[in-house]
C-alpha cells in the first residue's frame, strides 16, 4: 500500500477545472488585453496628428505595459485557491479493514 503524505491530498474543490475551459478563459482575457493596447496605440496616433501632445505619450506607455500585465494576469488567476486548510489526519493507520483473499 502506498504511503500518503499530507501534502499529497487534494481536495475537489481546489482542483483544477477543465483544461479546455481554462485556455478558453486565458485567451477571452489576452484578446481583451491586446484589444486594449491596439486601441491605446491607434489612440496615441491620433492623440498625435490632433496635437494633443500631453495625452500619447500615455497611451505609448500603456501599450508597452500592457502586454505584461496581461501574462501576469493569466498566470496569477489560474494559481488561486479558495483558502481553506485540510485538517491534519494520521495517514500511517489503515481505515478499511481488507477483505479475505480468495485463492486461485
Amino acid at each position: 500500500m502506498a504511503k500518503h503524505a499530507v501534502d499529497d491530498v487534494v481536495r475537489i474543490t481546489t482542483a483544477a477545472g477543465n483544461r479546455a475551459d481554462d485556455i478558453r478563459a486565458r485567451q477571452k482575457r489576452y484578446l481583451l488585453s491586446m484589444s486594449l493596447r491596439t486601441l491605446c496605440f491607434v489612440g496615441a496616433i491620433i492623440a498625435s496628428l490632433s496635437g494633443v501632445d500631453w495625452l500619447w505619450p500615455f497611451l505609448i506607455a500603456g501599450a508597452l505595459v500592457l502586454p505584461y500585465i496581461a501574462v501576469v494576469m493569466a498566470n496569477a488567476a489560474a494559481n488561486l485557491s479558495d483558502g481553506f486548510q485540510l485538517r491534519e489526519a494520521d495517514f500511517t493507520r489503515r481505515e478499511l479493514e481488507s477483505g479475505q483473499r480468495r485463492e486461485l
